[in-house]
């Protein structure tokens, strides 16, 4: 086949003017927070990572064939990126049968969710059905097996609907040492389709281009058409205002947001602090089966967290007397218990998570003050 009439050629052009698409209009300091270098830098990052995944996860995706990837590291940061936990993604047929044999490694929570719209590409438009551990059965040695269906199970059944495309595991820790940092840290996982599909065929130019394509729809997915929501139409649990946090409303759903959980009670505010200031943060654990909260940058990824604390799980957080906590953010060490290394990024946003509370969370109360007073 000559280069010109190559499919491949074509779709690696394709996302060559991609690049070039996001570099003209993404870092528009106008609409997406990217005043700042700082912020443009973030973005380029975003990019770097965003093709990163697209190329592990799905340039090769097969739902007849599919095999589990670990969606983010220490080195892949996106879409809010949690040092305490892992993620798994694969695409799914939603006509067809699966069986996923794993276990739960000793993690605190363990859960399965079913994307929708996640297909041959393109980002989650919600969540289908969502399996944790207390739904299935989990043998003794930590061992479990679920099925993932179109057709109702006699039991472990993870629901397929028709506009299913991918499922998303979750895994959370509470170690001293934040668990995504460990390098050894591997989560046994395996799916399979009960009707056996055969050997897949060699990546053929068309396959390729097919490949190419789906990185294409996810880059441009995380950048360009991510969705730039109003404060308005954002869920309550987001504050609309700078360093205060707020709950959700009675009844609130997260299973509208793609990548999102069901059973799990967020809580995120946009924070500003300056080289001399510190936000302090107090509040009382609910009992759940995992708490923590994280500090991102405005594109929802991490500072690197294998040297610093940029988050804090319940088993790391000093309480005080009155079982309360006091959790600190500043750019440099307040000499307190509780801090959170802002690492020199002046802005981004604080994300809280309690998974499975069995008790209405506490309001998180703020306060920024001069860090010198500390």
């Amino acid at each position: 086949m000559a280069p010109s009439a190559s499919a491949a050629a074509q779709a690696y052009s394709e996302l060559a003017h991609l690049i070039e698409e996001i570099e003209a209009d993404y870092y528009d300091p106008g609409r997406r927070n990217m005043q700042t270098a700082e912020q443009q830098a973030a973005g380029r990052y975003l990019v770097a990572n965003a093709l990163q995944h697209g190329f592990q996860f799905w340039f090769g995706s097969d739902p007849r064939r599919p095999t589990f990837h670990r969606w983010l590291s220490p080195t892949k940061k996106l879409l809010g990126d949690n040092p305490d936990a892992a993620y798994y993604g694969t695409i799914v047929d939603p006509a067809h049968t699966y069986r996923i044999r794993g276990n739960v490694q000793g993690a605190t929570y363990t859960s399965f969710s079913v994307e929708s719209g996640a297909q041959e590409g393109h980002l989650s438009k919600g969540v289908v059905s969502t399996l944790n551990d207390t739904e299935f059965e989990v043998e003794a040695d930590g061992s479990f097996e679920v099925i993932a269906s179109p057709e109702p199970q006699p039991r472990n059944w993870l629901r397929l609907e028709p506009d299913a495309g991918s499922i998303t595991t979750r895994h959370y820790w509470e170690w001293e040492r934040s668990a995504a940092a460990d390098p050894t840290l591997q989560v046994p996982l395996s799916i399979e389709p009960l009707e056996h599909p055969g050997p897949a065929a060699p990546m053929d130019d068309a396959a390729i281009a097919a490949g190419i394509r789906r990185v294409i729809h996810f880059v441009r997915g995380a950048t360009i058409d991510f969705p730039d929501l109003p404060p308005e139409v954002m869920p309550a649990w987001v504050s609309r205002e700078v360093n205060r946090f707020s709950g959700p409303e009675p009844g609130e759903s997260n299973t509208e947001i793609g990548y999102a959980a069901k059973d799990i009670d967020y809580r995120q505010t946009l924070y500003e602090i300056e080289p001399d200031q510190a936000l302090i943060m107090r509040g009382r654990f609910p009992r759940c089966r995992f708490a923590n909260v994280v500090l991102w940058n405005h594109r929802l990824q991490t500072p690197p967290y294998r040297y610093r604390r940029v988050s804090l799980n319940r088993r790391q957080v000093r309480h005080e007397p009155d079982g309360s906590f006091r959790i600190v953010v500043a750019h440099c060490d307040p000499g307190t218990p509780n801090w959170i290394d802002a690492a020199g990024l002046p802005s981004g946003m604080l994300f809280w998570r309690f998974l499975l509370p069995e008790e209405e969370v506490a309001p998180i109360e703020t306060e920024l003050v001069d860090v010198a007073s500390l």
